[in-house]
């Protein structure tokens, strides 16, 4: 049974905050890091978004291998301790990325910060502990909100920090880390039951067998073929949409931040009030079906739009795919024990490693070769077109997996 919340005021507060505050920093940095690659290398701007590319290949890669650890450390010692540690990773990436003196400061900041980054699978994690399973949609629709919330925030504030400098957004978002830091430090309890803990085996504790483990929920495995499809799509955004509008409308640092604060505000709409509707009155299955077909309709908006104010109205639309992961979440976690929730989000954490390994390089590759100076096609919203694509893939799997499930469960009633 999931720990009694009321025992734990602070718990869901805190994990809010958490998110909250990591995806402000996430967000402040956003609107300046062409600038601040641009000053530190002297490249253009298509070369800029090759190097953007590869600083989350690197993060990406080296979180790929410690997510499942950290996964499998959370199921063993709690969530709490797993969850300070990334925290305080955090912190000290964004100060490597404030005080670098020169591109390869990025790089070793980006390798410190995918070494530990678990604070948002363990979140869902300590979500779970503490959530009785037909709750957990919500609570993970929360999560969004608090993402969505940074996402005003952080863009909007890193814009304007930005015109002071490209490095004062990194400063300001160490300093809320530490913020961060300490109050976990302080008002944080445990989620995770001492019965409801398990050894800590090595064999499971690393990408390969963390997905293997899913073998043995063959729902989970095929959702987690489609989610993988879905998230290399997603990463279309974080990875080229400030090179995007700098190339296409000439866009400064405020205006890329308030249009990525407005996708924040619509963001929280969604999963905030929306998805507290939705999910219950239309199911998983369905909300899921929904937001996948609004980032498709949205994302080619993206990517064919004409004028920078059109893009406003496709944020808003393509907001609607912020059913799409609780959806999974709700569906996934579903058919996991209690003692293996850690894993899965382990497990789930390395196949979203993998997409980011895998989509920022792809996305902000065929970026530059559509913007080059010798490009044969101008096309500036190609990798937007190309998330389309690939949620369109998502969607093709998801609907038969689930389907299919749905007729075995009641073949065996």
């Amino acid at each position: 049974m999931p720990v009694d919340i009321t025992r734990n005021p602070h718990a869901l507060a805190f994990i809010f905050c958490v998110v909250l505050i990591d995806s402000i920093g996430f967000g402040i940095i956003l609107p300046v890091m062409p600038q601040l690659i641009i000053s530190l290398s002297d490249v253009s701007l298509s070369e800029a978004a090759r190097i953007g590319g590869y600083l989350m290949f690197t993060y990406a890669t080296v979180q790929f291998f410690s997510a499942p650890v950290l996964g499998n450390l959370g199921d063993r010692f709690g969530r709490r301790p797993v969850l300070l540690f990334s925290l305080a990773a955090l912190t000290i990436d964004y100060a490597f990325m404030a005080l670098a003196p020169s591109l390869i400061w990025l790089f070793i900041a980006r390798m410190i910060s995918g070494a530990a980054s678990s604070s948002w699978s363990i979140s869902y994690a300590y979500i779970t502990d503490i959530t009785p399973a037909d709750k957990r949609a919500q609570k993970f629709g929360m999560i969004g909100a608090a993402f969505g919330g940074g996402f005003i925030l952080g863009p909007v504030v890193g814009g304007f920090l930005g015109e002071f400098g490209a490095r004062v957004p990194f400063i300001a978002a160490a300093t809320l880390g530490m913020i961060n830091l300490v109050y976990g430090y302080f008002v944080m309890g445990e989620s995770l039951a001492p019965e409801h803990r398990r050894a800590f085996d090595l064999r499971r504790a690393n990408p390969v067998g963390a997905v293997l483990q899913l073998r043995k929920y063959p729902l989970v495995l095929g959702l987690a073929a489609a989610y993988f499809l879905y998230m290399i799509g997603h990463n279309s955004l974080p990875s080229t949409w400030t090179y995007y509008t700098i190339e296409k409308f000439a866009w400064s640092e405020s205006q890329i931040g308030l249009s990525l604060g407005c996708a924040g505000i619509f963001m929280i709409l969604v999963q905030a009030f929306l998805i507290r509707w939705a999910i219950p009155a239309f199911g998983a299955y369905r909300a899921g079906v929904v937001g996948m077909l609004a980032m498709i309709v949205g994302f080619c908006g993206y990517a064919f739009s004409t004028a920078g104010w059109q893009l406003y109205p496709w944020l808003a639309l393509a907001s609607i795919s912020g059913f799409v992961s609780p959806a999974f979440q709700s569906i996934m976690t579903s058919q996991i024990p209690a003692n293996a929730q850690g894993e899965l989000q382990g497990a789930l954490s390395s196949l979203s490693s993998i997409t980011s390994i895998i989509g920022p390089v792809f996305m902000t590759q065929i970026f530059a070769v559509y913007t080059a100076e010798t490009a044969s096609t101008y096309f500036p919203g190609v990798s937007f077109f190309s998330a389309a694509i690939l949620t369109l893939l998502c969607l093709l799997i998801f609907m038969p997996v689930v389907t299919r499930h749905k007729l075995n469960e009641l073949g065996k009633a």
